[in-house]
């Protein structure tokens, strides 16, 4: 399984961003990693006819659990799907922080996402608080077992590690707890879906940049990163796609 350099653009990005996804495609036509953005749901059908014949990959940032329904403002996977994504963030901090997800609520979605053929992209991560109070192997475990799909395999889930106290934040934990937090990770999962977590792609997020994302890729069981603001600009996100085709 190739590692997997992921783009989350949050609430950012109107028609002429896309001219940043073409730049990226035009400068990294056969990356060794996987490459990935998922844009604002306005844009997914455009970014992904855009990316069409190259190795760019198109995802969503969430989705309902439900096929469809009375969910006004709500996407269902199968939506998303049909809007050209391959892949779907879920779970990630900003969700369960501004809109009060749980791990059921995360786990619904994903098992949707996963029934619709797309890849779901699960986030865990620990507040400032939790880790000082020396949480964070806690939280996270708890989150990963509430959090993952029943059925879950390599090719269905992926998981991103992304501490929240380091998101955006230009803080970043240190190569040794971001490896303690990966080897956790992987043994956990081993317990929960057996051999087939060591085919599960790990990924870092938490102020991923060019300028970090060697150092950070070289770590054992970081499979690639989860980036938020680096992936807004091609010059940017090319040098984390670099990074990782290099590791």
């Amino acid at each position: 399984m190739k590692k997997l350099a992921a783009g989350n653009w949050k609430m950012n990005g109107t028609a002429a961003a896309l001219e940043e996804a073409r730049a990226l495609t035009a400068a990294h036509p056969a990356p060794a990693c996987e490459m990935l953005l998922c844009p604002p749901a306005t844009l997914i059908a455009r970014m992904a006819e855009a990316a069409r014949g190259t190795a760019l990959m198109v995802g969503g940032q969430d989705c309902h659990a439900k096929p469809s329904g009375a969910h006004t403002g709500d996407l269902s996977a199968a939506m998303l799907r049909d809007a050209g994504a391959s892949h779907v963030i879920l779970g990630h901090s900003e969700r369960r922080t501004d809109h009060a997800e749980t791990d059921a609520q995360v786990r619904a979605k994903a098992e949707a996402a996963v029934a619709e053929g797309l890849v779901a992209i699960v986030c865990i991560g620990e507040t400032e608080a939790e880790r000082d109070a020396g949480q964070t192997l806690a939280v996270i475990g708890r989150q990963l077992d509430g959090s993952i799909p029943a059925g879950a395999t390599a090719a269905n889930l992926v998981i991103a590690y992304e501490p929240v106290w380091a998101i955006g934040t230009g803080r970043t934990p240190t190569l040794a707890e971001i490896g303690e937090v990966h080897s956790f990770l992987r043994d956990r999962l081993r317990g929960l879906i057996g051999d087939a977590a060591d085919g599960v792609r790990l990924l870092y997020g938490g102020s991923v940049k060019p300028s970090n994302a060697a150092e950070i890729f070289a770590i054992p069981h970081v499979d690639g990163a989860l980036v938020g603001g680096a992936s807004l600009k091609a010059a940017d996100f090319g040098g984390i796609v670099a990074a990782l085709s290099a590791a």
